[in-house]
């Protein structure tokens, strides 16, 4: 089972539909859950999927649009229903954290969880996040209110050790982290043993980077290059190209760019709008540009 699993909960835009719910992900990791945007319909998702509200302990919110928030005091106050117990953070701006609080105070006095907001300046990079194996970077998005993006990233993981080699030179439980880290082991009679004797490579660590709502920026780019998976809004298609810059929306094709020139693995295209009928043009459109791209939908599950 995958470590570090993406789960679309909703991939519309401004709001819901018959075919998409309004923005919301949840990134599984290690058995923790994070979610990104909390728009309507997300706790309901979470059932669908079979997300555990237990195990939620993180929510990223990009912006102060609806679409992107409005399903948040309904989740909290299910939490406590469910009396989740331990801390939960919201990553919010200072306006977002006195809007929520306020809320909260008003319908959900009696919190069986520690509620904390993480306050976010959004005109600046930041890591809002920094765990042991994780760290969790927010960087600023051009749209029509102050907007964050998420990069997710793993720290380096630890080699690999040979089981073999370390029964044969009898390597003391102690010294097991430091070889892992990349330390020689010196033998009691002084003989060192190369680290690479020792070990093989460690597995490959993941990153994924969830860009909200924005006009097309092509810095972008750089703040998100070499990502296994991006998200990208891709509210429009290029028929409908002026609209996306009026309303600082991005096309799929637009999104497709950031991937190439990001070096980016994949391109998974997201925050559709309710006026096409399905998303076989922003799909067509993306993969001439950037082939390795998907279109998201609710309920999937992407293992990175």
């Amino acid at each position: 089972m995958s470590e570090f699993t993406l789960n679309i909960l909703g991939c519309g835009s401004a709001t819901p539909s018959l075919r998409h719910l309004p923005a919301c992900q949840v990134i599984d990791y290690r058995g923790s859950l994070m979610m990104i945007d909390c728009g309507e319909g997300a706790q309901l998702s979470m059932r669908r999927m079979g997300l555990k509200f237990s195990r939620l302990n993180h929510i990223f919110i990009s912006h102060l649009h609806g679409d992107h928030c409005l399903g948040l005091p309904g989740l909290l106050s299910t939490l406590a229903l469910h009396q989740k117990g331990g801390t939960l953070t919201v990553h919010t701006f200072a306006d977002g954290a006195e809007m929520f609080g306020r809320i909260m105070d008003f319908f959900c006095r009696e919190r069986t969880f520690d509620l904390q907001f993480n306050i976010l300046d959004p005109s600046r990079r930041q890591i809002a996040l920094d765990t042991p194996s994780l760290t969790v970077e927010a960087f600023p998005l051009r749209h029509r209110v102050p907007c964050v993006g998420y990069l997710f990233r793993e720290k380096p993981k630890p080699l690999h050790l040979r089981g073999d080699m370390v029964k044969f030179h009898n390597i003391p439980v102690s010294q097991l982290k430091a070889i892992k880290e990349g330390a020689d082991f010196v033998t009691p009679e002084g003989i060192v043993v190369p680290n690479n004797h020792l070990t093989t490579p460690a597995d490959p660590a993941v990153s994924y980077a969830y860009c909200s709502d924005t006009i097309y920026d092509p810095t972008l780019a750089e703040t998100v290059k070499g990502v296994d998976l991006l998200y990208h809004e891709a509210t429009y298609a290029d028929d409908c190209a002026q609209k996306a810059r009026e309303r600082f929306h991005s096309t799929a094709s637009e999104a497709a760019r950031v991937a190439r020139d990001a070096g980016a693995g994949r391109l998974l295209l997201g925050h559709f709008s309710k006026a096409y009928p399905n998303e076989e043009q922003h799909l067509a459109e993306a993969r001439t540009i950037f082939p390795t791209t998907d279109i998201a939908r609710e309920g999937l599950t992407i293992p990175l």
